[in-house]
């Protein structure tokens, strides 16, 4: 059985869809999610979903070595950051590389780095009158949004559309891509 893990910071929309994408699968399951907030959406969508979740605070991410032995122990075969705000830490990214990933809701390069994340992306995208955007399936590294690209989808931007406009294109771009992209990794390992 092929294990994920998957940390997020809010709502949970993208989370809640990869586990209903893989629970139906005989050979992978979402085992865990993790939250930096205490009252993350996503932590209440993956208890209805009878997926384990937990909330952790800044030192146990950073100061210990409470969440690397609990990963080790689980031994993932992929983490997915869906929505998670936090920069990774860098001892989780030596214990399992090229196991960690993450969605970006702009074509990186563009639009990528510290504080480019949700409505921020899609306000700057409308501010300086790009004609598409997408998503940005990549590894993680140490540094924001800069590690190896795995898969990018764009979609137009038109004069009219706001940021709201952009927000649900992205969106829908990451329900379809997002488990697919997933699926193919873990085939590959």
């Amino acid at each position: 059985m092929k294990k994920i893990v998957i940390f997020a910071s809010g709502s949970g929309t993208n989370a809640e869809n990869i586990i209903r994408f893989f629970a139906e699968s005989e050979d992978t399951r979402v085992v865990l999610v993790l939250s930096n907030k205490r009252n993350a959406g996503v932590l209440d969508r993956a208890d209805q979903q009878d997926v384990d979740a937990l909330y952790f605070n800044r030192k146990a991410l950073y100061r210990s070595d409470l969440i690397v032995n609990m990963l080790r122990d689980i031994d993932p075969d992929l983490i997915v950051l869906a929505g998670f705000l936090w920069k990774f830490p860098e001892n989780i990214l030596r214990a399992f590389p090229g196991k960690v990933i993450n969605i970006h809701p702009a074509l990186l390069p563009k639009y990528g780095g510290k504080g480019m994340y949700g409505m921020h992306v899609h306000r700057a995208i409308i501010e300086n009158r790009e004609n598409e955007s997408g998503i940005t399936i990549h590894y993680v590294n140490e540094n924001y949004d800069e590690g190896a690209v795995i898969f990018q989808a764009s979609v137009p931007v038109l004069p009219e559309d706001s940021p709201e406009n952009v927000a649900e294109k992205i969106h829908t771009l990451e329900y379809e891509h997002f488990p697919q992209v997933i699926k193919k990794l873990l085939a590959a390992r």
